[in-house]
């Protein structure tokens, strides 16, 4: 292998924090899927591959087989990761994919030929490495996508058969014993509850599907007695859950809302606190408000989410590693997230295991007028 200098590894890594702000400023402006990305998710690994390709700048020895083995490994894992994460993204398309690294590739050449160019080989070794990270990139996307479709619909036939089922023999015991008049009222508010919660995953689903299809969720903004709403969400909680919610609020508080989606924000959020929270801790839902703003916040204790992975929690079908074993499609927090923007307002998680885990969720009073 040809030495190398290494005075076009040097200027990468002295220059890597301004090439990845170059990057994402271009990034929100040319690719839309990425304006609502926080900085560290829409990085993503990124950051990870520039220092591997100044270590590639760097060499000055001949490497043997097993160490350009070693490379190359280490080149498709960072690929495969960021095709994997992209793949979870709102709205990111595989040509938006393969633009961020023409983008980033634009942004090297840029920053690094500031002072003096590129030799032709260090050029070489440029190009020839993200060629083959968009390629790797590229490929793990569209098996991303492959496998979250696959699960999802392993998932939904599964989910949707349990309410059927309860549904069809509260039925089916109406149907054979109609002298049981007894048994009726409490049979058909079986019924009742499993068609509800039909419909509840039905709109679940549907929401999803307009949202990656780059829609808006369509909401009916009105006035909203928040205070009252949660009061009476957490009642519903408490009869269905046990008395394990505990709800804050020192006043009334009003805002402009969509009523049905606050609800069903909360909920989602509550009962992922039941789901992963501690079975002998409370759960709290705080209602605060300052002059332009209202705080929702859902805290429960139990095992914390790790930082590493909190950054992609809203993203849809994805879960943190420690519940991967727990049902659902993973959609609820990518919901919660969406109504949240819907509203003009922002989401957040803190998680620490001396504190616990809260979500909190900071909304304009009157998000009509932003």
């Amino acid at each position: 292998m040809q030495k190398i200098p290494n005075q076009a590894s040097d200027r990468l890594k002295k220059n890597l924090k301004k090439i990845m702000q170059l990057w994402e400023e271009r990034a929100r402006n040319e690719i839309s899927a990425a304006i609502h990305q926080t900085s560290l998710s829409l990085q993503n690994s990124l950051p990870e591959y520039l220092s591997q390709i100044a270590e590639e700048l760097s060499n000055k020895v001949e490497k043997t087989s097993v160490q350009i083995a070693a490379d190359k490994v280490e080149s498709t894992r960072i690929g495969n990761q960021h095709g994997h994460e992209r793949a979870s993204f709102v709205n990111y398309s595989l040509d938006q994919v393969i633009l961020e690294y023409h983008i980033l590739r634009q942004v090297l050449f840029q920053v690094m030929e500031e002072e003096t160019p590129l030799e032709i080989n260090e050029r070489d070794i440029i190009i020839n490495s993200i060629e083959q990270a968009v390629n790797d990139a590229a490929t793990q996307f569209s098996k991303t996508l492959q496998d979250i479709q696959e699960l999802f619909m392993v998932t939904l036939t599964h989910d949707l058969r349990g309410p059927m089922n309860v549904a069809k023999m509260g039925a089916q015991i109406i149907i054979g014993h109609p002298e049981r008049t007894d048994l009726h009222i409490n049979i058909a508010n079986r019924i009742d509850k499993a068609i509800n919660r039909l419909d509840s995953m039905i709109q679940d689903l549907l929401d999803a599907s307009r949202i990656r299809a780059g829609q808006s969720l369509e909401l009916n903004f009105e006035e909203c007695k928040l205070d009252v709403v949660l009061r009476d969400l957490v009642q519903d909680l408490n009869f269905t859950y046990g008395e394990r919610f505990i709800f804050v609020s020192s006043h009334p508080i009003i805002s402009y809302c969509s009523l049905k989606e606050i609800r069903r924000m909360i909920e989602n959020l509550a009962i992922n606190a039941v789901k992963y929270g501690d079975r002998n801790m409370p759960i709290t839902i705080v209602l605060e408000e300052t002059e332009a703003h209202v705080k929702l916040t859902v805290h429960n204790k139990g095992n914390p989410i790790a930082r590493k992975e909190q950054s992609t929690l809203f993203q849809q079908f994805r879960r943190a590693k420690s519940v991967e074993n727990q049902k659902g499609w993973g959609l609820g927090l990518f919901l919660v997230k969406s109504i949240t923007e819907a509203h003009q307002g922002i989401v957040f998680v803190e998680s620490l295991e001396a504190k616990g885990t809260s979500f909190v969720i900071k909304l304009p009073k009157d998000p009509r007028v932003l």
